[in-house]
């Protein structure tokens, strides 16, 4: 099993900046592929960042320039810098790994429990 929990989420004005904060339970180099996705009220859950594959990573086309991800190894930490928020920015963000089932093509995915950001205009 995998925890992971999120935090840093709040109320910020737009044109501001959060720092989301992932905390895992297991060494971040267990996992194949790690990141943030988020949900609007009424709309999909969507990845907005992500570690794919090592160092390289995967933004929405939304987001990019404006967010960043990181990670600590040392602390099995996963960030996402927020920048230039927007209204539209406004959502549940989870973190979410994946991990990789031995002899098989198949990963397990693990989800926080989401930390809310919400952004006024």
């Amino acid at each position: 099993q995998v925890q992971l929990v999120e935090s840093g989420g709040g109320l910020v004005q737009a044109g501001g900046s959060l720092r989301l904060s992932c905390a895992a339970s297991r060494r971040l180099s267990t996992f194949n592929s790690m990141g943030w996705y988020r949900q609007a009220p009424g709309k999909q859950r969507e990845s907005v960042a992500e570690f794919v594959a090592g160092d390289i990573t995967n933004y929405a086309d939304s987001v990019k320039g404006r967010f960043t991800i990181s990670r600590d190894n040392a602390k099995n930490t996963i960030d996402l810098q927020i920048e230039s928020l927007k209204p539209e920015d406004t959502a549940v963000y989870y973190c979410h790994v994946t991990i990789a089932i031995a002899w098989s093509p198949y990963t397990m995915e693990y989800w926080g429990k989401g930390t809310p950001v919400t952004v006024s205009s």
